[in-house]
């Protein structure tokens, strides 16, 4: 797998954040704020690591997900999914299976970068 990523979230703050930490690390970054462009960009082609907000406007990260299962387009990604705690636990329950990682917010950057490296070096 190409080291991509793509950060899915509505606050610029997280997405210049978590942008500048992987752009360093060799990584091919894909920035979007919403579920929509999301789905948009799995369309043309992605293929990598998802960080998935799960609290945004018009379509949360729980609806997302489900709308890129049932597009088929979860084949070939890797999804965490970011958001506080609390939000990890609910509505999950049917789609664990796709989801690798739940990564809680305040985060911490090098255990962020750790984490998500983890799945580049592990075998297939």
């Amino acid at each position: 797998m190409q080291k991509k990523i793509m950060i899915v979230d509505d606050d610029p703050d997280i997405l210049i954040t978590i942008r500048e930490l992987f752009e360093s690390e060799g990584f091919e970054v894909f920035t979007v704020p919403c579920g929509e462009d999301c789905i948009q960009e799995l369309e043309n082609g992605f293929k990598g690591v998802i960080l998935m907000d799960i609290m945004m406007p018009h379509m949360d990260g729980w609806t997302t997900i489900r709308k890129i299962v049932i597009k088929g387009l979860n084949k070939g990604n890797i999804f965490f999914m970011i958001s506080d705690k609390d939000e990890c636990a609910l509505k999950s329950d049917d789609l664990k299976q796709y989801i690798k990682n739940f990564i809680n917010k305040p985060f911490d950057t090098r255990q962020l970068l750790q984490t998500v490296k983890e799945y580049f070096i592990k075998p297939k």
